[in-house]
């Protein structure tokens, strides 16, 4: 049952990782919300695994978690610009987006309660909760990798963490500098469903419970 949950926020680079190791041959969801979707992928990125990353620790022993950090600077204008495309699919009581997502949103980033949830001042302020939330909580163990995927060998470091031999160059040195595609830029934001490849998870995938949703109080899965 041993996973790896990408737990940084919406536009830190979840996509880019996703796609990274999907060509590395992990099978990948970028988001799940039924049991299936987590029975069937070796790594899970996005929500609900940047809200829900304790619970995933109980429910998913030996597990490893990757927090991705991105300059407050970058990352608060990329999610202002997400969060109002996605104001009114989010809404808790009439959006359309599944109840997992929203859930992990609002409960993220506030969004029913902050005075004004695209304040500049008030993301920066979820952002840093929640990441000093994650390093405490990870912070005596070592299944837990921090990275910045903008800085060169980042993928390097995060496939050595996930025990994926580095492949030599042919000039004798490895492959530490190579980098992650670079994906959702600007205000981009489905280069996910854009892009084919076999080893991508359903989200919304049915099993034996059809579309249940995942439910953390279940003593297995």
């Amino acid at each position: 049952m041993n996973k790896t949950f990408i737990i940084g926020l919406p536009r830190t680079g979840t996509t880019s990782v996703s796609v990274a190791l999907l060509e590395h041959g992990f099978k990948v969801a970028h988001t799940a919300f039924t049991k299936r979707a987590f029975e069937l992928a070796d790594v899970i990125s996005d929500a609900p695994c940047f809200s829900d990353y304790q619970q995933l620790d109980v429910l998913f022993p030996k597990s490893r978690y990757v927090y991705l950090d991105r300059p407050l600077e970058k990352w608060t204008p990329s999610i202002q610009m997400l969060l109002k495309k996605m104001q009114g699919p989010l809404d808790i009581k009439t959006g359309y987006f599944n109840p997992v997502l929203k859930r992990s949103f609002n409960d993220t980033f506030k969004l029913s309660c902050a005075t004004d949830p695209f304040d500049s001042q008030h993301l920066k302020a979820c952002y840093q909760t929640h990441k000093e939330t994650v390093l405490n909580y990870f912070s005596t163990r070592d299944d837990f990798l921090s990275i910045d995927i903008s800085q060169s060998g980042s993928l390097g470091t995060l496939l050595s963490f996930l025990d994926i031999a580095v492949e030599e160059s042919t000039e004798g040195t490895n492959d530490t500098n190579i980098n992650f595609p670079r994906l959702n830029i600007g205000k981009q934001v489905d280069s996910w469903k854009e892009f084919k490849h076999p080893n991508k998870v359903n989200p919304n995938s049915a099993g034996r419970e059809h579309r249940k949703f995942f439910d953390y109080h279940l003593s297995s899965i």
